[in-house]
Parts: structure tokens; sequence; C-alpha cells
């Protein structure tokens, strides 16, 4: 398992140098390989999203059910899955292109970080060379870290990778934010962004580059892919409470819970 995992730790970096030597410049190495990653996972994210839209569309239903089995939480779990089922939801589909995201963080983390007595490939590589792997004129060095920069050289050079720490927590937080849900849900979301500070004012810059970039895409197509989910569904809703209202109007039932009921009067 450690061979593989160094095989693929010099497989990004192979990828990251081959980039490099094309664009001229590591962030944009690492900027140019996160967009080629998001393109990969697209078919994964798109179905996340469509999974994310049908939670939160059968939202009122998953609270029925909870009232109604409130006393039985094993027959709740038993109808809430199959209602996941009946529906075509998998609760746990939004989990799978982070999940897969994990592996090519750490090896990034990795490959960037390191210190003077045990160096990452980057950093050994760049030592050999005399160079040092910067973005633009931003980030003078992306395999510093923030809190490195911040009692080497002060809070003023420190300050663009204190920028990175903060995206790298408001890019855990701002999903959860903008996405329709319980407050506690929310919260979640709020307390994951704060730790994610932690971790980011220890990780290299260049793995805050590629996290930041990686979610400024996530959210950008989590938000048009919404809006796009919610104008196909406004439709058959529209038609669906004219059909109900016209029902009503008759004194009758909707053409759904008639059909119910013929089926039960066959049984």
């Amino acid at each position: 398992m450690s061979a593989l995992w160094i095989e693929f730790k010099e497989l990004i970096f192979a990828l990251l140098l081959y980039i490099e030597r094309f664009v001229g410049d590591w962030g944009l190495a690492i900027i140019a390989l996160t967009v080629l990653v998001r393109v990969a996972l697209m078919p994964l994210t798109v179905k996340q999203t469509k999974s994310m839209y049908e939670l939160q569309r059968i939202q009122p239903k998953i609270k029925e059910l909870q009232a109604k089995y409130a006393d039985d939480k094993e027959k709740l779990q038993e109808e809430t899955l199959k209602f996941y089922q009946e529906n075509k939801v998998n609760p746990f589909g939004g989990c799978l292109p982070m999940l897969l995201q994990m592996p090519l963080l750490f090896a990034l983390y990795q490959v960037l970080g390191g210190t003077a007595e045990r160096p990452g490939i980057m950093m050994e590589y760049l030592a050999q060379k005399g160079e040092v792997g910067s973005f633009l004129m931003l980030i003078p060095n992306i395999a510093n870290t923030p809190s490195a920069v911040f009692k080497g050289d002060g809070l003023v050079a420190a300050l663009p990778y204190l920028v990175l720490v903060a995206l790298f927590g408001l890019s855990v937080w701002l999903p959860q934010a903008l996405m329709p849900g319980e407050k506690q849900q929310k919260m979640i979301g709020a307390y994951m962004g704060v730790m994610m500070l932690f971790f980011g004012w220890s990780a290299p810059a260049g793995v805050l580059l590629y996290w930041d970039v990686s979610s400024v895409w996530g959210i950008a197509q989590q938000q048009i892919m919404m809006a796009s989910l919610k104008r196909s569904h406004e439709p058959i809703e529209e038609d669906r409470q004219e059909q109900t209202k016209a029902a009503s109007q008759r004194g009758g039932v909707s053409p759904k819970t008639a059909q119910a009921k013929r089926k039960k009067k066959q049984r």
C-alpha cells in the first residue's frame, strides 16, 4: 500500500511539473490541475447536485414521517428508507465527489509540504534546482504554511496566506449556508468551517489554493444546477397545484387520490 501511495504522489508531482513547464508558474499549475480534476468529477458532481435537490424537495414528506413515527425509531428508519427507494434518492450521494478528492488532497499536502529535515517531493526538487515555487506575485512560496510565514516574517508578509486560510474556512461553510435546510445542519457547517481554519493555518499554501479554487468551482456549479433543476420542476408543481385546486373547487378529490381509492376498492 505504501509503495502505491508513493507512486501516486510521484504521479501527482509529475503532472504538476508538466503543467508548470507549460504555464510557467506553480500556482497556475495547481489551478490547472484543479480544473482537470473538477472536469473529471463533473458527472459525479452533477449526480450529487441532483441528489441534494431531490432531498430538499422531499423534506416536507420526511418531516411528516418523523412526526408520524416519533415514538417508533425502527419503523421510522424503515419507512424513510422505503421512501428514499420509491423516490430514487440516495441520501449519501453527495459525499462521493468529496471522498474521491480526499486522496488527491492528502497527496498534495505531502507533495507540497514538508520541513527542512523532511522535505516533500516539491521542496526537494526545488532545493536541488535552487528555485522557489510561487504563484504569480501573490504567494512567494506555495510550499510555505501561513503559520510559518506569520512566525518568520510577520503579519504583512502572511496576509496573502491568511486570505487563502479564510477562503478555506469559508468554502466549507458557504455551501451549507446557501442550501435551504435546518438550522442544526447550518450550525454543523459553521463549526466545520471554523475547524478548517485551524487545519488551513498549518497547511501548505498550494493545498489551500487547490481547495479554494475547487470550492469556488463547486459552489458556482451547484448554484447554476440548483436554479436549473428548480425551473424544470416548476411547471410540474404548478400543474399539480392546479389539479388539486380544481378538485377542491368541484368538491371532489385529486386524480392521484381518486386513483388510490380505486386501487383500494379493487383489493
